[in-house]
């Protein structure tokens, strides 16, 4: 079997988009794949009694400027977006719903980018629309997709799994069965995969 690293993720959270921004490359260079696995990051949060780094002011406020750091370090874009926090449940719902899908990855992209590059509210569900739309998915479909049983239990599946192996936030990323919390370990992920 190749070599992989599992990503767990949420739109919701920051740092799960600046990890998409370098993991493609950092698994490219290591001849891996990635296991893409949508996770809602607030039904972890529950379990393991974890909140957001916002919620704490000076922490929240010092986030911001760290992201600011590794955005400009990956040289990437990031806006933080003023209708924080989101609820990502239909988001989720799309990614696992669209994870064997050869548009898995632009759908990824479109709302990684609509989130936290264009500051769009994507808890709206016409703003959704209106950037699946943009990016050539159906909202219709869409609709049908995130409303369908076996989708909702892949997502909540996912989401226990996360949290039975010891995640307790986003991103997060196994090699083999080691743990690397926080897109700020990404060195780390690429030393575990170069093993």
């Amino acid at each position: 079997m190749s070599k992989q690293v599992e990503f767990f993720f949420d739109f919701g959270s920051p740092t799960s988009y600046l990890a998409w921004t370098q993991l493609p490359q950092i698994a490219a260079n290591a001849g891996a794949q990635i296991s893409w696995r949508p996770m809602l990051l607030g039904g972890v949060f529950k379990a393991t009694g974890n909140s957001s780094p916002v919620q704490v002011p000076a922490k929240g406020r010092y986030m911001l400027q760290d992201l600011a750091r590794f955005a400009k370090r990956y040289q990437v874009p990031l806006a933080f977006n003023p209708n924080f926090p989101i609820n990502t449940l239909h988001l989720m719902r799309g990614a696992a719903g669209y994870l064997d899908d050869q548009r898995f990855e632009l759908f990824v992209k479109s709302v990684f980018e609509a989130m936290w590059v264009q500051k769009i509210n994507m808890g709206d569900p016409e703003q959704v629309a209106q950037v699946l739309s943009a990016a050539g998915f159906d909202p219709e479909e869409f609709s049908r997709l995130v409303a369908d049983e076996a989708v909702k239990e892949r997502l909540k599946a996912n989401t226990e799994e996360a949290i039975k192996r010891g995640v307790f936030g986003a991103p997060s990323f196994f090699v083999g069965d080691e743990l690397h919390f926080g897109q700020d370990r990404l060195d780390f992920v690429a030393e575990a995969l170069a093993q």
